[in-house]
């Protein structure tokens, strides 16, 4: 049984990240800075508050009689018990021998051809044990994008306004960035799992290299453009913001009201409509939330009995990040050109063309991560860089289309006809020019393996009908 070292590393996070926002705060509140102080305590408490909510609804401890672990959720401490119980299940490991709780068959990834499935015993510690890395995978996300980004982006924009960084503000910012790129990582690891949940997925070091420093470019990158743009153009930062996150809120609703699909009934048998309609809404919350900072890994499907989208879309994720580009860069033009004297100070020409170049270094490694670092990558039904090119190809031409000029037909000047002296007949001459015709083609355009949770009569956190969370909204980041 592997160490619970995902578990450490969310509840570090999460903890060090609310003791540094509320040591900032009280600065804040020493030096009159009240708006600031109140925003930075909203970001922390509104993240702190989602996580307490998210860990028990997967653990589904409404249903159940235990009123003190509820009480710590209530004071904020639910993700600090939760390490506690999974370090002791993991230290009890061992101690006693349980008996037989179910068996999971998971395929190899494929060698020449062929794939072998292979069966394993899954006692009741261990599955205690997925339950809980599976909960704290869910809640960096829910940290990283609802809690972390924006409080990076405020402490961030204060630094602008103030002119000057302070030891207490700079670590949270430290922190910050952290748990959102660590939040992303998991999200693709996230993805990884759902997709290819009938197969034995090992997720190498590399891996975690590549996704770390894509993800720590893109989002840094997307941070600072939102934050410059908003230190000239304080009102137009509004319109931008809300625009962004409006579209990915409402895109998933959007396509499964085409779709004609029933509403979704499976999420969880306790639920009613209304309790259902509200968490649909708070997963297309958190996938707003992510698509304003960084490419989702887990593609929102209202519409699939698991939430998610598992096929792999490249045009999408091709227009996204070029769309993302220009977006970028007209928000740097306008700074550039709005600038005051506060930035006078730095080279401006420079420092856009550093944001672009890492904007680009960021797709870069997220292009070498889909080509050479993706555990699953002999399982892609087409290859990556193939489905780039076919999207920029199509992009090109419907660009061309658009931009060739639709000259009228023109009347053919019949050129005189000349008779031969010999016979006195007219010959027939080819005349009139070949105007160029519109082209009216068309063109169509970390190792948390999920198995069979194992049969608990008391304390069943993994399973129950309809509401598997390794394939519930749980797991639907």
């Amino acid at each position: 049984m592997r160490f619970p070292s995902s578990i450490f590393v969310s509840v570090s996070l999460f903890t060090a990240e609310t003791t540094a926002a509320l040591y900032l705060s009280s600065t804040y509140s020493s030096a009159g800075d009240r708006i600031w102080q109140g925003l930075t305590l909203l970001f922390t408490l509104l993240a702190s508050v989602l996580v307490q909510l998210a860990l028990t609804f997967i653990h589904r401890d409404l249903s159940r009689d235990r009123p003190l672990v509820l009480l710590l959720h209530i004071l904020q401490l639910g993700p600090v018990v939760r390490c506690l119980e999974a370090f002791c299940i993991y230290g009890s490991v061992g101690g006693v021998e349980e008996p037989y709780a179910s068996i999971t068959r998971k395929k190899q990834m494929p060698r020449e051809g062929q794939s072998e499935e292979v069966e394993r015993q899954v006692g009741q510690a261990e599955g205690k044990l997925f339950t809980h890395r599976a909960a704290f995978a869910r809640t960096s996300v829910i940290q990283a994008f609802l809690g972390s980004a924006p409080q990076l982006t405020l402490q961030l924009y204060i630094c602008v306004v103030q002119r000057g960084v302070s030891i207490g503000r700079g670590t949270l910012m430290v922190i910050s960035l952290l748990s959102i790129v660590y939040g992303a990582l998991r999200c693709n690891i996230l993805a990884i799992k759902i997709k290819y949940d009938d197969y034995e997925v090992d997720v190498r070091p590399l891996t975690y290299v590549c996704i770390f420093l894509w993800r720590s470019f893109e989002i840094a990158t997307r941070v600072v453009v939102l934050v410059l743009f908003s230190s000239v153009l304080q009102f137009w930062i509004l319109p931008v913001v809300f625009g962004n996150f409006l579209v990915f809120f409402f895109y998933p609703w959007i396509l499964f009201w085409q779709s004609h699909s029933p509403f979704p009934e499976n999420i969880e048998k306790t639920l009613t409509r209304v309790g259902t309609t509200i968490v649909l809404c708070l997963l297309t919350f958190l996938y707003a939330g992510i698509n304003m900072f960084c490419w989702s890994a887990v593609q929102v499907k209202l519409n699939d009995p698991d939430l998610i989208n598992k096929s792999q879309n490249w045009y999408r994720m091709a227009v996204y990040y070029m769309l993302r580009f220009v977006e970028n860069a007209s928000l740097l033009l306008l700074w550039y050109v709005y600038r005051t004297d506060v930035y006078d100070v730095v080279c401006a020409p420079l420092l856009v063309l550093q944001l672009l170049v890492a904007y680009a270094t960021a797709i870069f490694f997220m292009l070498v991560f889909y080509q050479f670092c993706h555990p699953c990558r002999r399982l892609f039904s087409s290859s990556m860089t193939q489905g780039l090119w076919d999207c920029s190809s199509l992009l090109c031409v419907a660009c061309r289309s658009a931009s060739a000029p639709s000259r009228p037909m023109g009347k053919a000047v019949p050129e005189p006809s000349w008779k031969d002296p010999a016979t006195d007949q007219p010959h027939d001459t080819v005349s009139g020019s070949t105007d160029d015709l519109p082209n009216n083609t068309t063109y169509d355009m970390l190792n948390d393996t999920t198995f069979d949770a194992p049969n608990e009569p008391e304390d069943n956190t993994g399973g129950g009908a309809n509401g598997d969370l390794s394939h519930s909204l749980a797991c639907n980041v």
